[in-house]
């Protein structure tokens, strides 16, 4: 079975759904210990020092280019027939009804807590509606204005992965506005200058976080950082597309996933002077394997069992993402409350965790994502 199915007029990379989704329960997991570390540290009991899948973060890394190469590739040759803000309805219709989901769920997980802030007071039901409705309206939060009801400092602190989206959209403006105008040279020319950027901003350590965790926050570092985070990987995949030659590769779905978990699971690299190792590993990552394992996964033929967890994986990859972090929310207050740090003192909570997200998003994807979108698009054709 080769690796494409028919959807709209092209054919569509059901290998790389699938890698998108493997990444989104990589990222679960990661926010799990990052749970446990976030409890260790609250409590005074560590460093807060993420142990295991410690560069899950970059998974987003991996996200934007994927998005870059799946979005160059199903858009590029329609300009003639599309214009600017048909292509960003089309994105919007993709993108923004679980964006609002993930708004919902997260005020009924801060409710489950009480709206009990990390620093131990209460955050109101007035600003917190106000957080759900800047939310639902991509409106980033600044840190330390009333509706920045979690006190941490996220964009949006009813639910912290959106800041990805926010990021994201702005790479579908930016290219409906000047990248899909450049010719394949002057697109390398911008994606080479980009990465020079990105390492000296990541390796450099610009940020002091030592690592390329940036872009959850709207502080000056974290904007600007955020933005070379998702510009860089973003043309990169782009440029994939663009120059991209097929290959058949069996078992490619089954490499790129041992990757992905191998790349993630590398212990954290500690530097002794400027240059941040750890994010020069992640720099590597980003600018070298992932377009390596895309490439791969592009290339891929599908065997009946990799096509049946392509399809699964790839159609709870995104609402996966966007809901299951108001989950760990509550399993962080747990975590926090009952003191507890590691996999081995809660085994059965993490297992109900996980299971308990991937059902989430797939009660959201087919009770609601897919009925709106479809209803979106109808209305979208009408006009």
């Amino acid at each position: 079975m080769k690796n494409t199915v028919f959807a709209d007029t092209k054919p569509h990379y059901q290998l790389l759904d699938g890698l998108r989704g493997v990444a989104a329960i990589l990222v679960v997991f990661y926010h799990i210990f990052e749970g446990f570390a976030f409890a260790e540290l609250t409590n005074g009991a560590g460093d807060g020092l993420i142990t295991t899948l410690n560069h899950g973060h970059i998974a987003v890394d991996f996200f934007f280019i994927l998005s870059g190469f799946v979005i160059s590739y199903a858009y590029d040759d329609r300009w003639a027939n599309m214009g600017t803000w048909q292509f960003l309805k089309r994105r919007l219709v993709r993108l923004h009804p679980m964006l609002v989901m993930g708004a919902v769920i997260g005020v009924v997980a801060f409710a489950a807590v009480g709206f009990g802030k990390w620093d131990g007071t209460t955050a109101s039901t007035g600003w917190v509606m106000v957080a759900m409705l800047l939310t639902m309206f991509m409106i980033p939060a600044v840190p330390g204005v009333p509706y920045e009801v979690r006190g941490n400092g996220e964009m949006f602190p009813l639910n912290g992965p959106a800041w990805s989206l926010f990021f994201e959209y702005l790479g579908n403006v930016i290219y409906a506005l000047i990248i899909r105008r450049l010719s394949i040279k002057i697109l390398t020319i911008l994606t080479i200058v980009l990465g020079c950027i990105h390492a000296w901003f990541f390796v450099g350590n610009v940020s002091g976080y030592d690592m390329v965790g940036v872009g959850w926050t709207i502080d000056d570092v974290n904007f600007w950082g955020g933005l070379v985070r998702m510009l860089f990987p973003f043309t990169v995949g782009m440029l994939l597309a663009r120059t991209f030659k097929p290959h058949k590769v069996k078992g490619a779905f089954w490499i790129c996933s041992v990757i992905l978990v191998a790349l993630f699971a590398m212990p954290y690299i500690p530097s002794d002077g400027k240059v941040s190792l750890n994010s020069l590993y992640e720099v590597v990552c980003i600018a070298v394997i992932f377009p390596a394992v895309v490439w791969l996964g592009a290339c891929g033929m599908c065997g009946n069992v990799a096509a049946k967890a392509s399809c699964l994986l790839g159609d709870i990859s995104y609402p996966l993402y966007i809901v299951h972090y108001p989950v760990m929310y509550i399993f962080y207050a747990w975590l926090i409350e009952k003191k507890y740090y590691t996999l081995q003192s809660c085994p059965g909570v993490v297992v109900l965790v996980v299971v308990s997200s991937i059902v989430l998003a797939l009660l959201c994807l087919k009770l609601y994502d897919e009925p709106m979108r479809r209803w979106l698009t109808r209305k979208m054709q009408k006009k």
